[in-house]
C-alpha cells in the first residue's frame, strides 16, 4: 500500500507544487473513507488538486459550482417524464460519482448544503420514494472561501462535523510560484497525470491496521481534553473520535506499518479536530485559534509508551 500511495502522491504533485503536507493529508482522508473541506482563498490549487487525485486514482469525478440557485435535485437527481415510454425515469445528480468536487459550498442555500451533507453521511440518495446507493468509494472534496461574507451561507458546526478533515493550502513561496509559471507555459499539467490504481484498490485497506488499547486510550484522552478545556465551549463529538482513529490507521499504512503508534495520532489530530471545536468567548477575546488549542492539547496530554512484544 505504501508504494501505491506514494505513486498517487507523485502524480498529484505534478500539478500541485510545494504543498506536500496538504496533498498527503487529502490522500490519508480518501484512504480512510472520509470527506475533505479545503478552507482557502481562490486560485491556490484546490480544484486542481481534486482533479489530480481523481485522474491518478481512476475515479469518476463530477464537479459542481455552488451558487444560490443550485437545488438539492442537482445533487441527488430527479425523475423526468419520458414521453416515449410514458414513464418517469431517474436522472442522475452530481453525487453519482466516486469523487465529488463541491466548489464554494458556502455560496449555496442551507437546503442544498443539507442535501449534500445527508448524501455524505448516508452514501445513498432517495428520490420519489426510491433509494439508490452511490458508487463506492465515494468522497467529497468541498471548498469554501474564508474571505468575504456577501452571498455566503456558512456551514454550522453540526454540519462541519461531517468532514473528516479541514485544510488550508495557502500561497506558494517565490520558488514554487516560478515553477508553476514554467509548468503552465508548456501545457496543462493535468494531462500528464497517469492512472495509478483502480478505485477499489485503495479505500478501506486501513481497516486491517491494528490499534493497541493504549493508543485507543490516548485518542480518547485527547478528545476528552477538548471537552474539558476552559477555552472550548463545545468539544469533539464521538464522530470526531472515530475520525482520528481512521486517519491514524491511514497514516500507519503510509508509513508501511500494519499497526498504529502515537506519532500517527499526533500527525492527524489538529486537522481532524480543529474545525469541530466551538471556542468560548474568552478564547475569542484572547485571540486564540482552534489550531492553537488543538496543538496545546497535544503538548499537554501524556503520550503512551509502547514496548515491542507479542500482542
Amino acid at each position: 500500500m505504501q508504494g501505491t500511495m506514494e505513486a498517487i502522491l507523485n502524480e498529484v504533485k505534478k500539478v500541485v507544487t510545494g504543498k506536500d503536507d496538504a496533498v498527503l493529508k487529502v490522500m490519508l482522508a480518501i484512504t480512510a473513507g472520509g470527506h475533505i473541506l479545503i478552507d482557502d482563498i481562490p486560485g491556490v490549487g484546490k480544484t486542481t488538486m481534486a482533479m489530480g487525485f481523481a485522474k491518478a486514482m481512476g475515479y469518476r469525478c463530477n464537479r459542481i459550482q455552488f451558487t444560490p440557485d443550485v437545488m438539492p435535485s442537482d445533487i441527488v437527481g430527479f425523475s423526468a417524464y419520458n414521453p416515449k415510454t410514458q414513464e418517469f425515469e431517474y436522472r442522475e445528480g452530481a453525487a453519482m460519482c466516486n469523487l465529488l468536487l463541491a466548489d464554494e459550498i458556502n455560496r449555496t442555500s442551507s437546503k442544498t448544503q443539507s442535501a449534500l451533507l445527508e448524501v455524505m453521511e448516508e452514501k445513498r440518495v432517495s428520490v420519489d420514494g426510491s433509494t439508490r446507493n452511490l458508487p463506492r468509494p465515494f468522497t467529497v472534496i468541498a471548498t469554501q472561501n474564508p474571505v468575504g461574507s456577501i452571498g455566503t451561507m456558512q456551514l454550522p458546526e453540526s454540519q462541519l462535523d461531517r468532514f473528516m478533515i479541514r485544510l488550508s493550502m495557502g500561497y506558494p513561496d517565490r520558488e514554487q510560484e516560478i515553477n508553476i509559471l514554467k509548468a503552465r507555459a508548456v501545457s496543462d499539467p493535468l494531462r500528464l497525470i497517469e492512472k495509478v490504481t483502480d478505485e477499489e484498490q485503495i479505500v478501506s485497506q486501513s481497516e486491517n491496521v491494528y490499534i493497541h488499547d493504549a493508543i485507543y486510550d490516548y485518542i480518547v484522552r485527547l478528545i476528552g481534553a477538548t471537552r474539558e478545556n476552559e477555552y472550548i465551549e463545545l468539544g469533539v463529538s464521538p464522530r470526531g473520535t472515530l475520525a482520528v482513529a481512521a486517519m491514524a490507521k491511514a497514516h500507519a499504512l503510509y508509513e508501511d506499518r500494519d499497526y498504529c503508534v502515537p506519532a500517527d495520532v499526533k500527525f492527524v489530530f489538529p486537522d481532524v479536530v480543529s474545525h469541530r471545536l466551538v471556542l468560548s468567548s474568552r478564547a475569542r477575546m484572547e485571540r486564540l485559534t482552534d489550531r492553537q488549542l488543538a496543538a496545546n492539547i497535544l503538548e499537554t496530554t501524556a503520550v503512551p509508551r509502547l514496548k515491542k512484544g507479542k500482542a
